[in-house]
């Protein structure tokens, strides 16, 4: 359910802004998005598994917290990773 050091890694260096960044919003949305579907995929099987999805629940008002604040300060940044994760229509 959760994501691999590697995983996330490899995430980190497709969204990083800059040669250090671990922390920024995008790539925090990223990985979210990633612990999102594994969670998601996890509920396929598991449907009465209630305390996991409390904490979906707090991932995605998370994740929902982090891109409203992306998209407050960085519309460019916002609509691109929203276009490349697939999350809004």
């Amino acid at each position: 359910m959760s994501v691999t050091p590697e995983a996330k890694q490899q995430i980190i260096g497709k969204y990083k802004t800059h040669e250090h960044d671990t922390g920024s919003a995008q790539v925090q949305v990223a990985i979210l998005s990633e612990r999102i579907n594994n969670l998601t995929e996890h509920f396929k099987e598991h449907v009465k598994d209630h305390s996991s999805r409390r904490g979906l629940i707090m991932l995605v008002n998370q994740r929902r917290r982090l891109l409203q604040s992306l998209k407050k300060n960085n519309l460019g940044g916002y609509q691109k990773l929203i276009k490349e994760l697939g999350i809004r229509k």
